[in-house]
């Protein structure tokens, strides 16, 4: 590799303000994932892929501690063209994320230190941190044992992640989309399951009769309907009496640029427009609000709403 070509792979790898924050604190400390993950305040993932491009250019190096990884500078293994950028961007770059990192890192060494247990390190923000089985999809696949969910329909289901989850906790589920692609990959997905059915259809004009499932599910096919009113209409319309709807989906947002390379065709909705559209649907809203806010730019919001059809059995 010629020294341009060099000079060229080691800025773009240098651009990237991620792994500028990981090298900073691996200048100064041996850390691990988990305690790099901590101080960043980044998903495991990314500080993992992160942390994978640069010992593959010679920046850190690691080393096994039992079932730790403890990453570091590699002063010894760094190319001279890459310590020498390094040196130039860590005395020059003044930021206050870094002295924030660097504070957060000083906290965790010290605990680490104290022999804190992973548990106290990571208490109020143990959500954002990786431990062994604790991945969102098994505690997914747990909590829905709490679940007794009848006849199920998954709107815009895509090709069927969500209903494989679901599908062992319901009498039936159907998975719903406008994509003949889609609704191949799902039959790949799920087609041994004989409680799983696939129907191509248009969420504007479900295919089905009255009061045919006990939920529905709308997991983020909002921002695909034309028409969103017309579409949690044709929702409430094919749901039982005492069913529920429950779904997930953007907050009005101004990054149709982004959105578009998706898919969708619409920028978004209000948790008030939302609320108001399942009531016109003759549903009771139980919940319809922003629920989240996603840590990389430009950081959608996502509203969560949760709606029921009145029951229709008597009382006495």
């Amino acid at each position: 590799m010629s020294a341009l070509q060099t000079t060229t792979e080691l800025l773009r790898l240098l651009s990237e303000p991620t792994r500028v924050r990981l090298l900073a604190l691996l200048h100064r400390e041996e850390l691990t994932v988990a305690e790099l993950t901590g101080v960043t305040q980044l998903s495991q993932s990314r500080v993992s892929t992160h942390l994978g491009k640069l010992r593959e250019a010679g920046f850190v190096r690691d080393r096994r501690v039992g079932s730790s990884s403890y990453y570091s500078l590699d002063r010894g293994g760094m190319p001279e063209e890459a310590q020498q950028l390094w040196e130039l961007m860590r005395q020059t770059t003044r930021d206050a994320v870094l002295e924030q990192d660097r504070a957060r890192a000083d906290e965790i060494v010290e605990a680490r230190k104290r022999g804190v247990s992973w548990a106290d390190a990571v208490a109020g923000q143990m959500e954002r941190h990786y431990s062994p089985g604790r991945t969102w999809e098994a505690t997914a696949r747990g909590l829905l044992g709490l679940c007794d969910l009848g006849d199920v329909l998954d709107i815009a289901s895509g090709d069927g992640a969500l209903a494989e989850l679901v599908a062992p906790r319901a009498r039936s589920v159907t998975c719903l989309d406008s994509s003949a692609k889609v609704i191949a990959a799902a039959k790949r997905r799920l087609g041994e399951q004989e409680r799983v059915r696939f129907v191509e259809g248009d969420m504007h004009a479900l295919p089905f009769d009255d009061g045919s499932f006990d939920a529905v599910m709308f997991m983020n096919g909002l921002p695909y309907a034309a028409d969103p009113a017309t579409a949690l209409q044709e929702a409430a319309r094919v749901l039982r009496s005492g069913g529920v709807l429950t779904g997930v989906t953007l907050e009005r947002h101004q990054h149709e640029r982004v959105t578009r390379a998706y898919g969708h065709v619409n920028t978004g909705s209000t948790p008030k427009g939302l609320r108001r559209s399942l009531e016109r649907a003759g549903l009771t809203v139980e919940r319809c609000e922003i629920t989240s806010r996603e840590s990389r730019p430009p950081h959608f919001r996502v509203i969560t709403f949760h709606a029921r059809r009145a029951s229709t059995r008597a009382t006495t």
